[in-house]
């Protein structure tokens, strides 16, 4: 490992030193200060000459920017700096983002920053948060196992009249990008699980959300085989190293669907409340009718073992909005 700091210039604070040097390494960090400006782009420079100088292509070669993303010297275009970015996930070497700070922290910068590193962002405002997301999620985060993973979701007509995908604004790809292996993804860790949130409209229940078409429904209907599948899914993913993507295919019976929320599994249970949460912050009309007080007895019901208690936190956290919502009122 090797440590650059980055404030009005950059600097080595640590050369390239093996793990087992563990002294060395403490030493380092303990040595470290703030102040200055924020060259964040030098810094992301200088980073990726250590790392490219030092390849080693039997090992997991990754850039890890803890940085508030308020670049102020040299390179301050986000474009510009997506473009650096995304240029250098050609040489093999991943891009993780530690976002640290409040106030003027641009989350926005490094979410994109780490996509097109090919890499993940995570925010940490606390000791626990640190040790989330440095240990606990450590094998999904650091050490990948799956590039460019791209997933495609075909639902059946005869069963499903209108879908919704909530949230993935901005890892959405065209139809068409699935299959070119020149288009970048996400990647995925050891370990790691990715939820995406459909919200459906079934295809007997479409004349109450959706106006008829004028001249007809435009579709043939499925194949009298095909009705007890709800939709049909396809994932392609490239194993490191790889340049060729694999497909992985598997259709969803409409037997597997659950007849009510509360018989889903817990951890769906709770996916939904955190994606209806964000909903209603965002102001989106579709929960204008759904309150906190049930996104938080959703939550509180799907918790589960929480050893971790971060089930909790979200719950406080819902139940604290509902109540600055309620003060705000009188």
């Amino acid at each position: 490992m090797a440590i650059v700091t980055y404030a009005s210039g950059t600097t080595v604070a640590l050369e390239p030193t093996g793990g087992t040097d563990r002294q060395k390494v403490l030493d380092a960090i303990d040595a470290l200060g703030a102040g200055g400006s924020t060259a964040g782009a030098d810094g992301l420079q200088r980073a990726y000459a250590l790392a490219e100088r030092h390849f080693d292509k039997d090992a997991v070669n990754r850039v890890i920017l803890a940085t508030d993303g308020d670049f102020n010297v040299g390179i301050t275009d986000p474009r510009e700096l997506e473009k650096f970015v995304a240029a250098k996930r050609k040489s093999g070497v991943y891009l993780s983002i530690l976002g640290v700070g409040s106030g003027n922290l641009n989350d926005a910068l490094m979410q994109r920053l780490a996509q097109s590193g090919n890499g993940n962002a995570a925010y940490i405002d606390s000791l626990l948060e640190a040790r989330k997301a440095l240990g606990e999620e450590l094998g999904s985060t650091m050490f990948p196992i799956a590039n460019d993973v791209k997933m495609q979701v075909e639902f059946n007509p005869a069963k499903v009249a209108a879908y919704r995908l909530i949230g993935y604004e901005t890892r959405m790809l065209a139809r068409q990008d699935f299959k070119d292996d020149k288009v970048d993804a996400g990647d995925m860790g050891a370990g790691h699980t990715v939820t995406a949130i459909y919200e459906i409209t079934p295809s007997g229940a479409a004349g109450t959300l959706v106006d008829p078409l004028r001249y007809g429904e435009g579709k043939k209907a499925a194949p009298r085989t095909k009705t007890d599948e709800l939709c049909f899914v396809r994932v392609r993913y490239k194993l490191p190293g790889e340049d060729k993507s694999r497909l992985v295919e598997q259709p969803v019976r409409a037997g597997a669907a659950h007849q009510s929320l509360q018989a889903a599994p817990a951890d769906q249970r709770f996916a939904v409340a955190v994606a209806a949460f964000g909903q209603r912050l965002r102001g989106e009309q579709q929960l204008a009718d759904y309150p906190y007080a049930d996104i938080a007895e959703l939550a509180n019901g799907a918790r589960g073992a929480d050893a971790e208690g971060y089930r909790a936190e979200f719950v406080k956290l819902v139940r604290m909005t509902e109540a600055l919502g309620k003060a705000g009122q009188r």
